[in-house]
């Protein structure tokens, strides 16, 4: 799932296990998903 830094704004693929949730390039900790450019309709009833 692709996440990125708020703080540099680099694209960040999060391993669990391996780092936690931090950036591996400035170390910051929030970092936020990263949301599709396509809109999705879905027709309700």
């Amino acid at each position: 799932m692709g996440y990125k830094c708020t703080r540099c704004k680099q694209k960040v693929e999060v391993d669990y296990e391996y780092t936690g949730i931090r950036c591996p390039y400035c170390g910051h900790r929030i970092l936020v998903k990263e949301r599709p450019t396509t809109i999705k309709c879905i027709k309700a009833d």
